[in-house]
């Protein structure tokens, strides 16, 4: 996935098998980035790819 790519709170709810209100939840939260483009909201794939590694590196 290029690190420039914009998803959609549906990807990632299917990248990370969540529902739709944890998704929320994390953007709400700041712990996963996102950002506004009229009224659709986008989070960077560069910034999932950073939730997941500190996610990680947190559990280990």
């Amino acid at each position: 996935m290029p690190d420039d790519e914009l998803l959609t709170v549906a990807d990632v709810m299917a990248r990370l098998k969540l529902g739709r209100s944890t998704v929320y939840d994390l953007i709400r939260s700041r712990r996963l980035p996102s950002i506004t483009i009229g009224r659709c909201r986008r989070i960077p794939a560069r910034a999932l790819n950073d939730y997941i590694t500190n996610e990680m590196e947190a559990a280990a």
